[in-house]
């Protein structure tokens, strides 16, 4: 074998390594985020822009709850983590289902929300995310609600990951205000030595067809999971043993709408009902009414 062959053959072997050991460290803290945590909602309304003189900012909110992120899925190219919410008695909880994110590894299938309830589908080429995770963020019934791609950093003694993408507005808004309709999330994920910390800056962003967007206000969020044992989530770590069959059967139909690349329209209520109050009854277990209720939702069927 000749020097230049083994030296690029080395080096060959070197880029290999460097790369693979890349992805293990982005595995390893993205999985960080699983276990009991101690989380504080923070949020506050930091500019606006209005041309009324009447217009009202959103009040300052902040909340506290206890919550179990668990690890659903552990493969090479997708790592899924499901959060569960245990709110009220601690020896009696009332566990509620929250959100879902799947992080993906140079994913190039995207959906992005483009206002009214409609996801826009593009395929990126696979060079603009070479070495990326997304991050796809699901709405409690596994509905999506936004996703973005970019690259785990791990430099002087910390990790984190941001993206900026669009979204749906949040609950604690859309109950309240409809002068806006799309939220552009500015997203940092950072581990820390306590946890971790989901760093927010958005936009509250009025978008007309047609027309440029217009920034309305400015929103700064906060949100911090300090870990704590994983024995004070039992209840929900147990609940979700339970429970995780049915909603195996509401993520592999949600994967066969979402496989079917298009763009996706949804349908706000359904008899009268939002998605997640028909999937949340317990009477409802069985694939096929899972599957009825879910292509009910969906309004551009291919």
């Amino acid at each position: 074998m000749t020097k230049l062959l083994l030296s690029t053959l080395l080096l060959f072997v070197s880029i290999s390594i460097n790369a693979q050991s890349k992805k293990t460290k982005d595995q390893n803290v993205i999985k960080k985020m699983c276990g009991c945590f101690e989380v504080t909602f923070n949020f506050a309304e930091t500019f606006n822009y209005s041309n009324d003189s009447t217009y009202k900012p959103s009040k300052n909110k902040v909340d506290k709850a206890l919550e179990w992120a668990g690890l659903i899925e552990d493969s090479n190219n997708k790592i899924s983590i499901q959060h569960l919410l245990q709110v009220g008695n601690p020896d009696k909880p009332m566990i509620i289902k929250h959100w879902r994110q799947d992080w993906l590894f140079e994913n190039t299938y995207f959906y992005t929300y483009n206002g009214d309830n409609n996801w826009i589908f593009e395929q990126k080429d696979k060079k603009k995310v070479k070495k990326q995770w997304t991050q796809k963020v699901y709405q409690v019934d596994d509905s999506p609600r936004y996703e973005g791609s970019g690259t785990w950093v791990h430099v002087d003694g910390k990790n984190y990951w941001e993206n900026e993408t669009t979204a749906p507005l949040p609950r604690r808004e859309y109950t309240k205000r409809s002068d806006y309709n799309i939220t552009l999330r500015g997203n940092r994920h950072e581990i820390t030595n306590y946890g971790w910390v989901h760093d927010q800056d958005n936009s509250k962003i009025i978008r007309k067809e047609g027309k440029e967007d217009v920034v309305l206000a400015k929103e700064k969020g906060y949100n911090t999971y300090v870990r704590v044992a994983d024995s004070k989530c039992k209840a929900s770590a147990d609940w979700w043993k339970t429970k995780n069959d049915k909603w195996q059967l509401v993520r592999n139909k949600w994967n066969e709408v979402y496989g079917r690349n298009t763009d996706l329209l949804l349908e706000t209520k359904v008899e009268f009902k939002e998605l997640y109050k028909h999937l949340f009854s317990d009477e409802i277990t069985k694939k096929e009414e899972i599957n009825t209720i879910i292509e009910s939702f969906v309004k551009n069927k291919k």
